[in-house]
């Protein structure tokens, strides 16, 4: 991988909200919990790279509702 950090953009919690069809509200709860997407903290700002908001959208990819997201799609 050649991408550099510099080379991402970066959107705060109301803007990833809306990238992922969530709400602001929803975002942070996954952050306390640890179940959201990667993110940065500057300060007191909140940050997302967009590239971790769609490897988490990848990573939530299921193909029915039985499905747990355990060994979907990966051989064991």
């Amino acid at each position: 991988m050649t991408e550099t950090t510099s080379q991402q953009e970066y959107v705060r919690t109301r803007a990833a909200a809306r990238y992922l069809s969530l709400s602001p509200r929803t975002l942070e709860k996954l952050r306390v919990t640890g179940n959201g997407p990667q993110y940065f903290k500057m300060g007191r700002a909140v940050v997302y790279a967009i590239g971790d908001l769609e490897a988490w959208l990848a990573g939530n990819r299921r193909c029915s509702t039985s499905d747990n997201g355990k060994n979907s799609g990966r051989d064991e």
